[in-house]
């Protein structure tokens, strides 16, 4: 893995990070200063909201950071893992919250409430310029990382709120119709909680040592058995070490045994270019194994 371009992806990230946080803790300050000041409980609500996409991108920046540590004698793999629970746990906070904007909204639709759609107008927009900036900062790394991913979610959601709550006052203003209002939230929150619901998914996978979406178990099984001497192989794992670095270990059966040590660095240099697994673990070994000892594990 090159070191050098690795580290300056993060520092980016971090710049990313650094520009989000700081444009969104200003909007959520403007935002409830004009809440307060049209005593509009919309505005104020959304503010509340913003405020969890802050710590959301600052547990993320933090997940990034201990990923950063060295390994120790307690944590041998290091803590890359903790970006796993960092993307997790931002899926989560989006579930919760397209609960909390659905659940008031239907309220709302039996209990309709005046809004002042001109105020709303002007801070909703500038809430969709803040938000889309802070998404664009992500979109490069979001396919890549999962954790990314889930900043960027948070983002773009917020955007796609904030373009909603405009149209939604524009109507508002032109028809009189509130309830206009609730109705575009839920079906603006319908499309978020997928995203979000597709993020906690693979992050728990990932927490559950599946498989990376990135790695086709088949394709490495199959490389592997092609290696010159290997005539069969047990004992396959291939899991996340972090939402970017991912791990394998293998027992490779060779009957003429391993050539030299050339031929696993080759191997395992072969494996991170070919399929970004960064660390792998090769055992080889003369004799047949027959099976992987888990395998009885997961036998109904």
């Amino acid at each position: 893995m090159n070191l050098t371009h690795d580290d300056g992806h993060r520092h980016g990230e971090g710049s990313a990070f650094v520009w989000a946080i700081v444009l969104n803790a200003v909007y959520v300050l403007i935002e409830a200063m004009f809440g307060f000041w049209v005593g509009s409980l919309a505005l104020l609500a959304d503010a509340a909201h913003n405020l969890t996409d802050v710590f959301g991108l600052l547990l993320a920046w933090g997940a990034i950071g201990l990923g950063r540590l060295r390994p120790n004698e307690r944590h041998t793999y290091g803590f890359g893992r903790a970006t796993i629970l960092a993307a997790l746990a931002n899926g989560i906070i989006l579930l919760i919250g397209v609960g909390m904007i659905i659940r008031e909204a239907i309220e709302r639709i039996g209990l309709p409430q005046e809004v002042p759609a001109a105020t709303v107008v002007w801070v909703a927009g500038a809430g969709i310029v803040v938000n889309t900036a802070s998404a664009l900062l992500f979109m490069k790394g979001r396919g890549s990382d999962l954790n990314i991913r889930g900043a960027f979610l948070h983002m773009a959601a917020d955007a796609a709120v904030s373009a909603a709550v405009v149209a939604s006052a524009l109507l508002m203003m032109i028809s009189g119709w509130t309830v206009i209002d609730p109705i575009v939230a839920i079906l603006v929150s319908l499309v978020i909680g997928w995203s979000a619901f597709g993020l906690s998914k693979s992050a728990l996978h990932l927490t559950m040592e599946g498989v990376p979406a990135s790695v086709s178990r088949p394709a490495v099984e199959a490389w592997l058995r092609g290696l010159p001497g290997v005539a069969d192989l047990h004992d396959l794992h291939i899991w996340a070490l972090s939402t970017t670095s991912n791990a394998l270990t293998v027992h490779l059966v060779m009957p003429g045994g391993c050539p030299n040590d050339a031929f696993l660095d080759r191997a395992a240099r072969d494996l991170d270019a070919r399929f970004g697994i960064g660390h792998a673990t090769l055992q080889v070994e003369r004799g047949m194994q027959a099976e992987c000892r888990l395998a009885d594990v997961v036998r109904p």
